[in-house]
């Protein structure tokens, strides 16, 4: 017979395998994420997401039965906030990113704001940024939803 410290041990790790994720694997995809969206590698948003494709299906598929979708939901939220500060960094100066941000449909105003702060790229990657480049944007360019 187990006392209750060792069952509520064994039963946690069950518990962590079933409903939860361990840290370490978290650690390890955003670290791999990094790598692959660094902002200095001179690749088009498009390469990027063809790089991040296959590595987001393989981890989805294997911890696709833990019952976690706010991890999940937050994971998703994270590397496409990534991407978009990829994106920023590519087009560089404020009115290269007010013209491309106004070619895909921003108001006037979203633009300009996002454009005064051309070099804030991860400051600007979660604001205004992400009603223009949303999930649909990157539903389009085939990166696939961990959630």
């Amino acid at each position: 017979m187990l006392n209750e410290t060792k069952r509520s041990s064994r039963g946690s790790n069950f518990c962590r395998f079933i409903y939860g994720l361990v840290s370490k694997p978290l650690l390890t995809f955003k670290q791999r994420i990094r790598e692959l969206t660094r902002r200095s590698g001179g690749r088009s948003l498009q390469e990027v997401v063809g790089r991040l494709r296959p590595y987001v299906l393989g981890w989805k598929a294997y911890f696709g039965l833990a019952q976690t979708p706010k991890i999940l939901r937050k994971l998703d939220q994270w590397v496409r906030r990534r991407l978009r500060a990829v994106q920023l960094k590519q087009w560089r100066r404020g009115p290269t990113i007010y013209r491309e941000l106004r070619t895909l449909g921003a108001s006037a105003e979203t633009a300009r704001q996002v454009a005064a702060n051309s070099r804030r790229w991860w400051r600007n990657s979660n604001g205004a940024l992400k009603w223009v480049l949303d999930i649909a944007y990157f539903d389009r360019m085939g990166l696939p939803r961990l959630a």
